[in-house]
């Protein structure tokens, strides 16, 4: 008997090391991981594209949708003069916000003071949905600063605060709105919100997301690595008797 349990010792050990070990491996791989899949304004692509107005990193469009939009925009480019351009991007790079990114870019993009007259800029950050909008001087005589930052606030963040993740809606009913008023159209306005949204706090920060799962796995590891062993001694016991 006194065998059996310094095997089961020796078979702890080596459990609790083992699962210790990939618990550790978890965690690393999951707190380095997410920062690699961030994104700053050096990893964007220098200069937009002339064929498309959307730039969708985040992958949360799909294809019908990016085609509707990019038509739009562009007919709006040709008949105004006025250019739009949607970016969706998974995650900021660390210690960027959305309004740097979105200042970054939109100078990256449009350098100078001419570049950027007929600009407007819309960014989405998808792991927090928090958004910013960028005009040109020439764009805020047409577009209110009032009603680009709703456009940004609220006629893009309404839908995806109905519960599902409707980011389709929430730029085409943004392409819509700023189609109508940079045509000189009236401004449709922003959708109503119902009195039982919640405004705030109903996304998850990244740290949240990213380190409690990876403390899910660790916690559940280290419970592995304890019951395993207790596990194997009975067996033995039962196997004796």
């Amino acid at each position: 008997m006194q065998q059996i349990f310094h095997r089961i010792n020796r078979w702890q050990k080596y459990y609790t090391r083992l699962i210790l070990s990939v618990a550790a491996l978890l965690l690393f791989t999951t707190l380095i991981a997410a920062p690699a899949s961030a994104t700053g304004v050096y990893q964007m692509p220098s200069s937009p594209s002339d064929r498309t107005r959307v730039l969708d990193e985040a992958e949360v469009l799909s294809r019908a949708t990016e085609g509707k939009i990019s038509n739009a925009l562009n007919n709006l480019a040709k008949d105004t003069g006025n250019e739009v351009r949607f970016v969706t991007i998974r995650r900021l790079d660390y210690g960027e916000t959305i309004d740097s990114f979105t200042d970054g870019l939109f100078e990256k993009w449009f350098p100078t003071p001419d570049d950027q007259a007929n600009q407007t800029l819309l960014v989405m950050d998808t792991l927090t949905n928090n958004t910013a909008i960028r005009t040109g001087d020439k764009v805020k005589s047409i577009l209110a600063d009032e009603i680009a930052d709703s456009v940004a606030s609220e006629t893009v963040l309404v839908p995806l605060r109905n519960g599902e993740a409707k980011y389709n809606q929430a730029f085409s009913d943004a392409s819509d709105r700023l189609v109508a008023v940079l045509s000189g159209k009236p401004d449709p306005g922003a959708p109503q919100i119902a009195d039982n949204i919640q405004i705030e706090g109903t996304f998850k920060k990244a740290e949240e997301t990213d380190q409690g799962n990876a403390t899910i796995w660790v916690v559940g590891l280290l419970i592995a690595a304890t019951v395993i062993p207790m596990a194997t001694y009975f067996w033995y016991q039962a196997m004796g008797s």
